[in-house]
């Protein structure tokens, strides 16, 4: 697919104090850093069910959303705010929190299934599946996947995927800039797994 310009960074997670520092709220966590490095502040948007802030990075705005009605339900904030700024869903970011991935690990797609995250099923029922997704490692639950998700990752963990969301972040102005495959290529070489002898 050809590179669009991105104008929605959607992260997912649960709203609520209780779930703030759990492994599925990698997504919150990333667009958090986005405002944070940019100047936004988020504020309760009611009409679209979540809470909304709008970043300038270089030459691009951007709006950032985070859902508020829990993670299988983030489609239709999602829907509701692309159908309202008329944001083309090829020029919309997802980042969600990615089990099949180590803390520290992170990559950007375009397209493709749910791969078991019922946050990205519920976009994808409402919008299609063409967007980008920024998996967010969270490493492999030793139980149950909605146990491992909804626990608060160790301190090790927990450092890892701040990491990866801070060079994440890095990227995004190059996203901006020269499109997708571009910011893939810079993020993939940046956080490949170290070479086992």
């Amino acid at each position: 697919m050809a590179d669009a310009p991105l104008k929605l960074i959607v992260g997912l997670g649960n709203p609520g104090a209780e779930y703030a520092r759990t492994r599925h709220n990698a997504g919150f966590w990333f667009v958090d850093e986005l405002a944070r490095r940019h100047g936004g502040t988020f504020r309760a948007e009611a009409k679209h069910q979540g809470e909304l802030a709008r970043v300038r990075i270089g030459d691009s705005e951007l709006w950032l959303l985070k859902p508020m009605t829990y993670m299988n339900r983030s489609g239709g904030p999602t829907r509701s705010l692309a159908t309202f700024y008329k944001v083309p869903v090829e020029e919309m970011l997802v980042a969600h929190d990615e089990l099949d991935f180590l803390p520290g690990i992170a990559k950007l797609k375009q397209g493709g299934g749910a791969a078991g995250n019922n946050g990205i099923k519920d976009i994808i029922a409402q919008l299609g599946d063409a967007f980008w997704r920024l998996r967010i490692g969270v490493g492999k639950p030793p139980a149950t996947g909605i146990e491992h998700v909804l626990s608060r990752p160790s301190a090790a963990d927990e450092r890892a995927i701040h990491e990866c969301i801070a060079t994440a972040a890095d990227v995004v102005p190059l996203f901006l800039e020269r499109g997708g495959q571009q910011a893939m290529n810079r993020l993939h070489t940046r956080l490949a797994p170290p070479a086992v002898d």
